[in-house]
């Protein structure tokens, strides 16, 4: 299990976070978890746990400063007042400084839903990075400045997804391609919010739990950070 820790953004300020360590210790390597929407709760927290038991220091920013969200309109107005570029620029940013000042030789990033959106966004603002997977969630392409991302990427869309279209993804991949960016897109007929296991509980027809599309992807998602961390 992990705990609550500070860590220092690049400007100095101070932000909680996550963070579950594994038994083979702080030299291992480190990957920065963004939440979805709903913030820092006990199933993203549980996604960093399941990081650690397989020999990750997992580190996940509170973006939502200590806010949680358990209905969709909170989420909402939670995601809406988040400033996107400080979140990437500075919250996750700062984790991956922190995980490799503190022992890490690598760092990637995962991401669900608007952390999916944030991993992408967070390959363009922390060059320190060295992998990035995001899942089901992209920003606005405008935001994308493919000729910065310098690392792998790896992506997992949902074909059924309401929130973040798949015929954006293409777009997505015809940017990415074009700036010569190494990345790997996965695409399963699931919806939005596949691989969450309390995705179900939300009471949303646009959120379906898929274990099997959820499965594989996770098996795709470890065998990428171990050949570009490990």
């Amino acid at each position: 299990m992990g705990m609550m820790i500070l860590y220092k953004r690049q400007d100095g300020q101070s932000v909680d976070g996550y963070l579950a360590e594994p038994a083979s210790g702080y030299k291992a390597p480190g990957i920065v978890v963004i939440q979805e929407w709903w913030g820092l709760n006990d199933q993203i927290k549980g996604v960093a746990d399941t990081l650690a038991a397989q020999g990750y220091r997992a580190l996940v920013p509170d973006l939502y400063r200590g806010k949680v969200a358990l209905a969709a309109n909170e989420a909402e107005h939670l995601m809406n007042e988040l400033n996107f570029g400080d979140a990437a620029g500075q919250d996750v940013r700062g984790a991956v400084a922190h995980l490799k000042g503190s022992g890490s030789a690598k760092v990637g990033v995962t991401g669900f839903c608007m952390g999916g959106a944030l991993t992408l966004l967070s390959s363009v603002f922390a060059p320190e990075l060295d992998a990035g997977v995001a899942w089901y969630g992209y920003p606005p392409l405008d935001y994308i400045d493919a000729s910065k991302i310098k690392i792998p990427l790896m992506g997992h869309w949902a074909i059924e997804d309401v929130p973040f279209p798949i015929a954006e993804v293409a777009e997505l991949e015809n940017k990415l391609s074009a700036a010569g960016v190494s990345f790997e897109f996965h695409r399963y007929q699931a919806k939005h919010a596949f691989a969450n296991e309390t995705a179900d509980s939300k009471g949303l027809a646009m959120l379906k739990y898929d274990p099997v599309a959820a499965k594989l992807a996770w098996e795709r998602t470890m065998g990428f950070f171990g050949k570009h961390l490990k």
